[in-house]
């Protein structure tokens, strides 16, 4: 590779995630064997709590990349994030690429009742207003939200770090099933089954028993009875979902159950469903800080960086080469 000149690539953060985007700085800085370091940007809080934003150098005619992703506290992550933006567009520089490793709002991608707003085309109008000349996001919870923007919008998979990491637990391909937890997952557990050399793929027969409650006790497709079962998600949100699919996989004879989740949202309850499903390992990405005290209280879990990924794709767009390898995720 050849290596960018330092002054025109600059990397800043919020304070959504900085230990995400110092390890993006740091593969980097490796991959390209050169000194880089995080962007100086100064982000507080007014006493009225008014956010506070000051680029603390020269950025004009740079590529400026900031890493914020929009996760718990999500709307004021979201508001500064746009306080960035628009701090950056006055300042001139050559392009702003923004790095949202967690895209809130997601799942408000259309009106499925009257009078609701559509949320996630809400945000990407935001972005853009706010400056951002070109958006760089990972396992969107639907990927026709990329549609939402008029500008580059570039969307990559965590699928090639969980399945490397799969991968040194050495289990047998002929001994993992993959279970989609539910049918609107079955594409992506297809494309981890075949990652993982599995011959295997069940579904779990999600039925609404009353207004509020779900029953998934019936299993679809190969058996799970004493197989390893994988259940695979593009976040862990309060893991009722999850952990019902967990729940099924064990009512129906499977001897153990990993899940994996590119997004470890983990609100209301979720630790707690989590710790006391039956389940051997919870593995998550770092695209969301997951605070010490949740990790002390769910032992199982285990979090992977997504920081190497994105940092070639941060080179890639600053060097105007092609992503088209990264955010397949066949790859």
């Amino acid at each position: 590779m050849t290596s960018p000149t330092p002054q025109k690539l600059k990397i800043f953060s919020g304070r959504a995630n900085r230990p995400l985007a110092e390890r993006i700085v740091r593969e980097l800085a490796t991959m390209l064997r050169v000194d880089m370091s995080m962007g100086r940007l100064i982000v507080d809080d007014f006493p009225d709590g008014e956010t506070n934003v000051r680029i603390d150098e020269d950025v004009r005619g740079r590529d400026v990349f900031i890493v914020q992703p929009t996760c718990q506290p999500v709307n004021q992550n979201l508001l500064e994030l746009l306080v960035i933006l628009d701090a950056f567009k006055r300042a001139s520089p050559a392009r702003i690429t923004v790095v949202l490793p967690y895209y809130a709002y997601a799942r408000q991608d259309r009106k499925d009742k009257g009078r609701v707003p559509i949320t996630a085309k809400l945000v990407a109008d935001l972005l853009t207003t706010a400056g951002a000349n070109r958006v760089l996001c990972l396992d969107l919870h639907t990927a026709q939200i990329q549609g939402f923007f008029n500008i580059p919008v570039d969307h990559l998979y965590a699928s090639r770090e969980i399945i490397a990491y799969i991968r040194t637990l050495g289990i047998p391909p002929e001994e993992l099933v993959v279970l989609s937890s539910d049918e609107g997952a079955i594409k992506k557990a297809l494309k981890y089954q075949k990652g993982l050399g599995s011959k295997s793929i069940a579904v779990v027969d999600k039925r609404r028993s009353s207004a509020t409650t779900t029953e998934q006790a019936h299993i679809i497709g190969a058996s799970v009875e004493g197989k390893t079962v994988f259940i695979f998600d593009d976040m862990i949100s309060t893991a009722g979902t999850i952990v019902g699919a967990a729940q099924a996989a064990k009512h129906n004879g499977a001897k153990r159950v990993f899940v994996a989740s590119t997004h470890g949202v983990l609100c209301g309850k979720a630790v707690d469903k989590l710790r006391t499903a039956g389940i051997e390992k919870v593995i998550v990405t770092d695209t969301i800080p997951i605070s010490e005290e949740k990790q002390k209280a769910l032992p199982n879990l285990e979090i992977i960086s997504v920081g190497k990924l994105l940092a070639e794709a941060v080179y890639r767009i600053h060097e105007n080469y092609s992503l088209t390898d990264l955010f397949n995720d066949d790859r």
